[in-house]
Formats: structure tokens, sequence, C-alpha cells
């Protein structure tokens, strides 16, 4: 199987968007979006450890310089990159599996934003969208979706 033109990598702050919200919601092995359910969104929030997150300004200029830096350092070619108050896009080209390019950002964005706040928080939720970009069209309305759209 060649290697994909590049991924777009989706993720959200931790609590901003639990299973049964009203928007829709992804249940891992169940196919397709879950209807909103004020049931199960109760239960993920009283299960909660900590606050959800809300990104302010600063750490979201720090979360986007993180991972432009965190590109630059891997050789990794860097399309777009949007991080908005409650969730990151980023379409990049890897040498690795997406996976393993999405914890490597929540890594070092966790420890930078840290660093700033000076004690250890929770920043993430424990899963992301990793989808695999093969052709140019897709990039390109990856790239568009991802600098106009949000």
């Amino acid at each position: 199987m060649p290697a994909p033109l590049a991924y777009h990598l989706t993720w959200h702050t931790y609590g901003s968007w639990l299973p049964g919200h009203e928007r829709g919601w992804v249940e891992r092995d169940t196919p397709g979006i879950q209807p909103p359910n004020d049931g199960r969104q109760a239960v993920a929030q009283e299960a909660m450890t900590t606050e959800a997150v809300t990104l302010d300004e600063d750490q979201r200029a720090i979360v986007a310089a993180t991972i432009r830096d965190h590109c630059r350092i891997r050789a990794w070619t860097l399309h777009a990159v949007h991080v908005g108050s409650t969730h990151v896009h980023v379409v990049v080209t890897a040498d690795r599996d997406p996976k393993d390019v999405l914890d490597q950002f929540k890594s070092w964005c966790s420890r930078r934003l840290n660093e700033k706040a000076g004690v250890k928080g929770r920043w993430w939720v424990y899963h992301g969208s990793t989808k695999w970009i093969n052709d140019e069209a897709y990039l390109a309305n990856a790239v568009r979706y991802v600098q106009e759209r949000q």
C-alpha cells in the first residue's frame, strides 16, 4: 500500500465533546455518528476527573507554535493548522503512522501548555481522528477546510 500524501488529524480538548453530545458523537466499534443522548452525556460528565478545557488565545498560540516547531524538527510538511478553543485540526505529511503523529502533537502541546500554566493539566481527549489523504483533490479540500471553515 503506498504511503498517503498527508493526514488530516483532529482532536478535542478534554471534556469539550462528550459522548451523547447534541451535535452527535462517535462510539468506538460502532459505525456512523451517534444521535444526541442526554443521559449518556450526563454519565460522561459525571465521570470527568477535571473541568472541561477551553483554550484561551495565548494557549491557542502556544499549541499552533508547538505544532509548527515539531513539524520543522521532524522535517514533516505542515499543510495547514487551526487551533480553536475546543479542538485542533492539522493537515500534515509525515513519515510515520498517523496515530503516532497525533500522539506526538498532543504530547508536545501538553508539555508546552503545562510549562506556561506551571502545573500539569489534562488538556486533550484520549483519542482523535486520523484521516488518510490519498489524492491531491482531497488534500486541497482538507487544507481549504482547515484554513477557511474553522
